[in-house]
């Protein structure tokens, strides 16, 4: 068996920033430390820095007065920063600066009294932070058929912005058809998804047209990792998305050659490389990297950290 290694894949700079706030806090303020939400969207990742003293939870209002608290990096509605400035915590943000990117994008166009369409996923941590950033007058589509039941004051001032870890291929789509639908529309952006979800989105596509099978390490939760998976399956190989070797099925590699490997952006990749050691036991599988150029990008942690 040969297999495959995308590259670019797993870790991007917004998860290694948020991943490192934690483990900073823990450092310099000590344990325990509150995180809303899953800080990113992995498994394995969200239960090492629980092994930490790290401590995941849903709402502010669990954390205790004088405690040191994170938000994660997929971003947090208004509110919920409104609400930690009334309270007696250490709030450290990490929400990922691309993210922030598009919450600035949302609040400019309201002030300028455009109606707001956030292409994205309903109940996405993402999605949920992004509409959060103003009161009204802000909507959600991620389908055809969502765009064209899309009712808004004046068609003629409408603009957009996208979750960040969208297919661009299916995304695209979604674009055409509010242009068609809303000639006038704008954008900020010439992209609002990541440099991040775009190269491993490519690598995957180049991967698929190589292997009999692609394996996605990242966890259900994880847009980008599943979208890492469609664009294999859209490219017409079978694909599969496992959390880690433990997910794997034996008969997946009845008659496969050749294994494409990739990776979420959320994913760490240790997880790979247990993969990879499983392949080579059991099958003498022989290992290559794609060409590819890796992340080169990083973001400063916030002050005091």
């Amino acid at each position: 068996m040969q297999v495959l290694l995308a590259q670019p894949r797993g870790f991007c700079a917004g998860v290694n920033r948020a991943i490192a706030i934690v483990e900073r806090a823990l450092a310099v303020h000590g344990r325990p430390i509150y995180v809303r939400h899953e800080i990113v969207h992995n498994k394995t990742v969200v239960n090492e820095l629980k092994e930490k003293g790290a401590i995941f939870i849903d709402h502010l209002s669990e954390v205790p007065d004088g405690a040191t608290a994170i938000l994660s990096a997929h971003g947090v509605p208004q509110s919920v920063k409104d609400y930690a400035a009334t309270r007696d915590l250490k709030i450290f943000d990490a929400t990922c600066p691309l993210v922030m990117k598009v919450h600035r994008e949302v609040v400019k166009m309201h002030a300028e009294g455009l109606s707001v369409i956030v292409i994205g996923h309903k109940g996405h941590a993402e999605v949920e932070g992004t509409m959060g950033q103003v009161k009204d007058n802000i909507y959600r589509v991620c389908t055809d058929e969502e765009v064209d039941a899309l009712v808004v004051p004046d068609p003629s001032k409408v603009g957009f912005v996208t979750q960040t870890t969208l297919s661009t291929d299916e995304t695209k789509e979604v674009i055409a058809r509010l242009r068609k639908r809303f000639p006038a529309i704008r954008s900020l952006s010439s992209a609002d998804i990541c440099y991040a979800t775009q190269s491993r989105q490519e690598a995957v596509k180049k991967l698929a047209a190589l292997v009999d099978l692609v394996l996605v390490i990242g966890s259900s939760t994880s847009s980008n990792s599943r979208r890492l998976r469609d664009k294999a399956q859209r490219e017409g190989v079978r694909a599969f998305l496992i959390d880690s070797v433990d997910d794997i099925e034996p008969t997946w590699f009845d008659g496969i050659e050749k294994v494409g490997i990739t990776a979420g952006a959320s994913a760490p990749e240790h997880l790979v490389q247990g993969v990879v050691e499983y392949l080579q036991k059991t099958h003498g599988a022989t290992v290559e990297t794609m060409p590819g150029v890796p992340d080169r990008i990083s973001f400063p942690l916030p002050s005091g950290l």
